[in-house]
């Protein structure tokens, strides 16, 4: 959500963007709906005066208690663009969502009505998840690199959580200490998150039992070859202990 503070009490004045997208500069585009109170807003500014927060929830794929994941939160400077810059970003989001078409220079956006373009200039970040609560700098944000298992997380997680439940389960054999007392069989073993560099789980025993267990690989992945080869090493390690 882009929420740009005074626009509306109450969180009536938060956007959802209908795409969003990072450049190598580590600026943040925004397309957002054209009568949004963030396009008002920028409409309205000047220059790079309009300060913004965006907000963004991590929902974990697949079904589990306590399913956030982590939250983040970025603030900046927020400006509309126009002319060249405009067609670059729109071009950019054409690549990231197939569904989206866009008439060269303007037209209607997917539901129909007009949409802006909005840039966030990043001046400050924070994380708040299953790896810890930090502040990121800026010039870390803009050099980090796309996971490259990050496109493919919930297709794998939901289907490990679908078709795998014993290989999940003989992850149990790694285990010991409070994670291993889970692992009865009135337990679930759930995937939880997955990266380019391991698997993890969340063991449970109703709502009030719960923990979470990080599985690293060898080695960072570098593709879904690599993912699917490192997951099949990971399960028969466990299913030899």
């Amino acid at each position: 959500m882009l929420d740009i503070p005074g626009t509306a009490a109450g969180g009536r004045g938060a956007t959802a963007p209908l795409a969003r997208a990072v450049t190598v500069d580590g600026d943040v585009l925004l397309l957002v709906p054209g009568d949004s109170p963030a396009a008002r807003a920028a409409a309205r500014a000047q220059d790079d005066e309009l300060t913004a927060l965006i907000e963004i929830t991590d929902v974990a794929p697949v079904a589990v208690p306590h399913r956030i994941r982590g939250r983040a939160w970025l603030g900046g400077w927020l400006t509309p663009l126009r002319g060249p810059d405009r067609a670059v970003a729109l071009a950019h989001f054409g690549r990231r969502d197939p569904d989206a078409v866009f008439a060269p220079g303007g037209g209607a956006a997917p539901d129909g009505g007009p949409r802006e373009v909005l840039r966030l200039e990043v001046g400050e970040a924070a994380v708040d998840d299953l790896w810890g609560a930090e502040p990121v700098e800026p010039d870390a944000f803009a050099a980090a690199r796309p996971d490259p298992v990050a496109g493919h997380e919930g297709d794998v997680l939901q289907h490990l959580a679908s078709a795998h439940d014993a290989e999940l389960r003989s992850l149990c054999g790694l285990l010991d200490g409070p994670a291993g007392a889970l692992c009865g069989e009135r337990g679930r073993v759930v995937p939880l998150a997955l990266d380019r560099a391991g698997l993890r789980v969340r063991f449970t025993e109703g709502r009030a039992r719960v923990a979470d267990v990080r599985f690293d690989f060898p080695e960072p992945v570098r593709d879904v070859t690599e993912l699917s080869r490192a997951l099949r090493l990971l399960f028969e390690a466990a299913e030899r202990d």
